[in-house]
């Protein structure tokens, strides 16, 4: 099995001020460790960066990586739109090119992007593991974050596909 880590939307406007995520230095921290792990292991690390209004307009400081996430070099970057990560971007082509077939997905928000493009990974025939701890959202007037989290962990786990499967795991016991 070929694996990629994909970091999706930790940036700088949803890390700080207003939209700040639920326990986001927490998030970021399991997200570094992940991430390290997967360049020691030659995994690709693929951060996806949205883009929306201005906000998180593209090269506005709010689009930015948030400070203290760890990037290398050899990490790659992709662009998107959309809740979906797949949706009108380069990122099937970078995981086909690599032959990636399983992904570790973390980021924000979970509500939104992680859980579109969790959804879209296992309809497009990926396995995916969704890091327990390192997905983010913020309360949205019905539900408290931490609520939210727990219920997407809780309910992505059980979104099994035919030819594909969901595991949910916290960072330090997966295998990478």
């Amino acid at each position: 099995m070929t694996t990629a880590l994909l970091i999706i939307d930790v940036q700088h406007a949803l890390c700080t001020g207003e939209y700040e995520c639920f326990e986001i230095k927490r998030v970021i921290e399991n997200i570094n460790g992940l991430s390290a792990r997967a360049r020691e292991a030659e995994i690709p690390v693929i951060f996806i960066q949205h883009e929306e209004g201005d906000l998180l307009k593209h090269g506005s400081e709010g689009w930015q990586l948030a400070g203290g996430l760890e990037t290398s070099p050899q990490d790659l970057r992709v662009r998107k739109t959309t809740p979906d990560s797949f949706y009108q971007t380069s990122l099937r082509q970078l995981l086909q090119k690599r032959e990636v077939d399983r992904l570790i997905i973390c980021g924000l928000q979970t509500d939104y992007c992680v859980n579109a493009t969790v959804r879209q990974a296992l309809a497009l025939g990926y396995d995916v593991v969704l890091v327990a701890d390192a997905h983010s959202t913020v309360d949205n007037g019905n539900m408290t974050a931490d609520d939210i989290i727990a219920e997407h962990n809780k309910d992505l786990a059980h979104l099994t596909g035919s030819v594909a499967r969901i595991d949910v795991i916290p960072a330090s016991k997966i295998h990478i």
